[in-house]
Formats: C-alpha cells, sequence, structure tokens
C-alpha cells in the first residue's frame, strides 16, 4: 500500500543523515579573501551583514547581499573575497576572536561583513548517489525562515547540552528541506526537485519512495500519471535525468546500503523490503550496482 505519509524529499534529506562539522560566524573588513580546494563537503552560508563574492570552483562567480543564503551539497573549492579582493601575496589566514568566530581582513579595519557559515557532512553511505539528484548550489534571497534556522545551528554547536546531536541533525535535516524547496523548478538541472515539481511526476517519484518493496514497472507508473508509456518515459528521463526504472533501483540501492550500515537485518530480509524475491537475486543486482556482495560491502562498512 502506497503510504501517503513517504514524501521523496524528506525521504532523500532523512537518508543523507547531515551532521554539523564546522560552523563558525565571521567577520570581515577592509580587503580580505579565503580560498579552499580539495575539498569535499556540504557547505552553507548565510549573509547577516554587508556585500561579498563568492567564487565556486566550476561555476561563474556571485554577489553575496544581505539576506542571502547559499548551499551547496558537493562544495570542492571556493573562493570568497571582498567585493575588491586583496593584492597577491597579501596574508590572507583569518583570525580567531573566539569560539567559532573568525575575523578576515586587516583588524585595524571596522567589520561591514557578517556572515554564518557552515560544513556538514553526509554520513549516508549513498551520498554520492543521493548529492547527483540535487542541485550544484542554491542561491536564494530574503528567505526568513532558511536565515533564522542557521543562527540555531550555530548557537547549538558552541553549546554542549543534552540531546545536541539530535537536535543538530534535525536542524539540518529542516535547512536543507527548507533551502531545497526553496529554489525555482523553472532554473533546477534534471534531478529530483525538477521531477517534483511536475504535476505528472511526482506521484511516481512518491510511489517509487514510499513502496520500494514492491513491482514496478514503467506501465503502471505510467498509468497513474495520466500519461502514454513512451510519453512517461521520456518526461521522467528528461525532468529526472535517469529513466523510471534506474531511478527506482538506485534509490532501492540507496536504501539497501543504508541498512546494511546500520545492521540487525539479515540480507534475506533486507533483500524483500528493497523489492528483491530472495537474497540471490538481490545479491545479483547488488554486485552489479556496487562491484561487491552485500555481505562484503557490510564487512568492509563496519570494519
Amino acid at each position: 500500500m502506497l503510504d501517503s505519509h513517504v514524501d521523496p524529499l524528506s525521504s532523500v534529506v532523512t537518508l543523507l543523515k547531515p551532521a554539523v562539522s564546522v560552523s563558525k560566524m565571521v567577520e570581515a573588513g577592509g580587503q580580505w579573501l579565503v580560498e579552499r580546494h580539495d575539498m569535499v563537503s556540504p557547505f552553507y552560508c548565510a549573509m547577516v551583514e554587508g556585500r561579498c563574492r563568492l567564487h565556486v570552483t566550476g561555476r561563474d562567480p556571485v554577489t553575496l547581499r544581505a539576506g542571502d543564503f547559499v548551499l551547496i551539497p558537493h562544495l570542492q573549492g571556493f573562493t570568497m573575497s571582498s567585493e575588491v579582493p586583496p593584492p597577491p601575496h597579501v596574508p590572507r589566514l583569518p583570525l580567531e576572536t573566539g569560539p567559532g568566530q573568525f575575523r578576515l581582513g586587516p583588524t585595524e579595519t571596522p567589520a561591514d561583513v557578517r556572515a554564518l557559515v557552515g560544513h556538514c557532512r553526509f554520513e549516508t553511505p549513498a551520498r554520492s548517489l543521493i548529492a547527483s539528484l540535487l542541485p550544484e548550489m542554491i542561491h536564494v534571497a530574503n528567505q526568513n525562515r532558511l536565515t533564522a534556522l542557521v543562527p540555531m545551528i550555530h548557537e547549538e554547536t558552541r553549546a554542549d547540552r543534552p540531546g545536541r546531536g539530535m537536535i543538530l541533525e534535525r536542524l539540518l535535516e529542516v535547512l536543507l528541506i527548507e533551502a531545497l524547496r526553496s529554489d525555482q523548478a523553472t532554473t533546477l538541472p534534471p534531478g529530483l526537485l525538477r521531477g517534483l515539481s511536475d504535476p505528472q511526476l511526482s506521484g511516481a517519484l512518491q510511489r517509487i519512495h514510499a513502496e520500494p518493496g514492491s513491482p514496478l514497472s514503467v506501465s503502471e507508473l505510467a498509468k497513474a500519471a495520466g500519461m502514454s508509456r513512451s510519453g512517461f518515459f521520456e518526461r521522467f528521463r528528461r525532468q529526472v535525468g535517469r529513466a523510471p526504472l534506474q531511478y527506482a533501483i538506485e534509490w532501492r540501492m540507496a536504501l539497501a546500503k543504508t541498512l546494511l550500515r546500520q545492521g540487525g537485518l539479515t540480507i534475506s530480509e533486507i533483500a524483500v523490503m528493497v523489492g528483491y524475491g530472495s537474497a540471490s537475486a538481490f545479491g545479483l543486482a547488488f554486485v552489479r550496482h556496487e562491484g561487491l556482495s552485500p555481505g562484503a560491502f557490510a564487512n568492509k562498512d563496519n570494519s
């Protein structure tokens, strides 16, 4: 039976299992620049005051203003600077002024930029697949709900209170959902959000996420969407970036990898939960997709 409470976006964010690794308040004044390369982590920034330039590797530079929020699910490198960057070879190391507080630029210059910056990590073993379903970068302005969440995350990282880990995980989940659903569908690349914005495809995506253990066919999904099989197939592939059953298999494998990591279930039980009639059928599919058996994956992950 279809679980009407299963929302694809929520299920993806929950499966990501986000956790804070760094959260800091950055103040800057004068000419300044910070540069990071060869890093792999989700990144977010909420501008509190002022303006600056953000240049993410592989993308055009953007100007960030007070009230802007940026989320990059898979950041590899970036440069952040004053609107007029400093000359080359000027010292660029940030000065730590307190717990979780940093200063950029000449200290004798008054600060005119303030931003809350954070890096997190996705603890799911399927993070590369799920990150590929999300936009490369989200940049929104004047989203009060988002800019209210970031200070809460920053405050919680600074405190050592009971339940801190769970609170941070839930705040990050809400932050990701708010950021992802705030983007404009017309500007989205092919992926989960673009598919969910399509009324004829959103029901099919919900069914794939709600019924990972049920048999699925393109014909059934197309019928539920009120479309011909061929029309549905092409529309799904164009909007989501994957063929329908390819998406369903990848989602099942993402769930399977998470269940194998968690432990407590047999491979036969996991096979049924993700839509395979036997452990051997599941094992063959898992090897084709991951290059190793479910047992080997579980042992490697827990070693």
